[in-house]
């Protein structure tokens, strides 16, 4: 016996063209998720480019500065597996935190933090859109799909 109430079985009324011709609609979350792990990694690749001038610069690579800048990085690259997690922004948040705060440790570091910033303030402002848009129904997921 087939339950169809979890869209399950092989009854006649799996059978028809509106369960097999219109394709699921898209995640948007999915594609969110997808720009915050994207946005991540840039970020490890530009902070780890920001070593060399941090050596060449200032006081040198220090075991805090350099710590600092390799720790984020691979806090960041590991940041960018986790983010279909509740918790993911946060994490995403507190990194930038961390790096603004590394501009007491070098000017570099608060620099990078200063710029990445921005974009995460950015990137909270899309989610928040996000959010208020599949609130009211307005995505163009949402939006009643025909055959054709």
């Amino acid at each position: 016996m087939s339950d169809s109430r979890n869209g399950e079985g092989s009854g006649p009324q799996d059978a028809g063209p509106e369960n097999s011709e219109i394709p699921a609609a898209p995640d948007p979350w999915k594609g969110f998720r997808g720009v915050c792990a994207g946005t991540l990694v840039l970020e490890a690749i530009v902070i780890l480019l920001a070593l060399p001038i941090v050596a060449n610069l200032g006081g040198g690579v220090t075991w805090l500065s350099g710590g600092l800048i390799i720790g984020s990085a691979i806090a960041m690259v590991l940041g960018a597996g986790v983010q279909g997690r509740s918790w993911a922004m946060k994490f995403n948040i507190t990194i930038q935190v961390i790096l603004l705060f590394g501009a007491f440790v070098d000017l570099s570091i608060g620099a990078v933090g200063v710029i990445f910033g921005v974009v995460w303030a950015y990137l909270l402002y899309l989610r928040r859109d996000l959010r208020i848009r599949m609130e009211k129904g307005l995505l163009p997921s949402q939006q009643p799909r025909t055959l054709g």
